[in-house]
């Protein structure tokens, strides 16, 4: 029987591989050109399958009734707490003011600490961005959580048009489909499942050793030269999972505002029921159930997938 071989697994551009500071993820950079909100969070309900018709131009099965795996993320509204504004500097995009909103909801204060009186006008004059600062709300559903998540928002156009629509919106409430809508594709940021401490044959792939090598089996047969620059990086043990990743281009399938449709009687394993609007997203997305998902306007275009939601027909509950 031949030798089974496989490609290694982890790429090395990731490192350190060091578990996440925090669950939110961090976005560092925003793209669109519309004035309106590029991102939105929601929370990991798990997956189901549906029968749709194909819609792709280039799929053979165009036309026909095909299978399709899905994660449900359930989204609540999200608030705005804040307007923050940056200006340029020799070194990046520096902090130079912020303006908060008039009411915050108390469980705020579980994150951070509440200004109990607001501060004097930011100097809105020669600022190069403008961002919002935004907070989900988990005690409207079954996670039985009740802390919000902070997350900074980026906002589409220019930066005078920026200001205005982020002052019209400080302190509502921003609906999923004020953000996205089904058809888009989406960059989805997220923290992967931990696994902690683990050997290079599970966090990276290496072969398994034959049983006459020596010291041991499950590890890298070199680790490279004792003298002289190493130019590549060896697999080693270590911090597995836990760590932000982002995936790009993941097809938003359906977006609604009636979990009735998806709902199972005794509620989804290991998260509940869902009671908000909740999208439908192609494929598997990272992270356990429950968690924190970050959506973000997609970084690249795609050209071979259809741009119109695909047609169900059925849905399993």
């Amino acid at each position: 029987m031949p030798r089974i071989r496989n490609p290694r697994r982890g790429s090395m551009q990731f490192w350190p591989r060091k578990r996440a500071k925090k669950l939110a993820s961090r976005i560092r950079s925003w793209t669109g050109k519309n004035t309106k909100i590029l991102g939105f969070a929601g929370y990991k309900v798990g997956m189901t399958h549906l029968i749709i018709t194909d819609n792709k131009p280039t799929s053979i099965t165009k036309g026909e009734e095909i299978q399709m795996p899905v994660t449900i993320l359930e989204c609540p509204p999200i608030k705005i707490a804040s307007i923050l504004l940056y200006k340029k500097t020799a070194y990046g995009l520096k902090p130079s003011g912020q303006i908060h909103a008039e009411k915050l909801d108390k469980e705020l204060a579980k994150k951070i600490s509440l200004p109990k009186k607001q501060p004097k006008n930011a100097d809105t004059t020669n600022i190069a961005d403008v961002r919002l600062l935004a907070y989900t709300q988990p005690k409207t559903t079954t996670i039985g959580k009740k802390k919000p998540e902070l997350i900074e928002l980026g906002i589409g156009g220019k930066v005078e048009e920026k200001l205005k629509y982020a002052q019209s919106i400080l302190g509502k409430e921003i609906p999923i489909n004020d953000v996205f809508t089904a058809g888009q594709f989406v960059d989805l940021t997220a923290v992967t499942k931990g696994k902690g401490t683990q050997g290079p044959v599970k966090r990276f792939g290496v072969n398994i050793r034959v049983h006459k090598s020596e010291k041991t089996k499950r590890g890298p047969g070199s680790l490279g030269p004792w003298h002289g620059h190493r130019t590549y990086r060896v697999a080693h043990a270590g911090q597995t999972g836990y760590q932000q990743r982002t995936e790009h281009n993941k097809h938003i399938i359906k977006i609604s505002g009636n979990p009735e449709e998806i709902q199972k009687k005794a509620g989804f394993s290991r998260y509940g029921l869902v009671k908000n609007q909740y999208i439908l997203i192609k494929g598997s997305v990272a992270g356990a159930k429950k968690r924190i998902i970050t959506l973000t306007e997609p970084r690249r275009t795609v050209s071979n997938e259809a741009k119109e939601p695909p047609i169900i027909v059925y849905t399993q509950q």
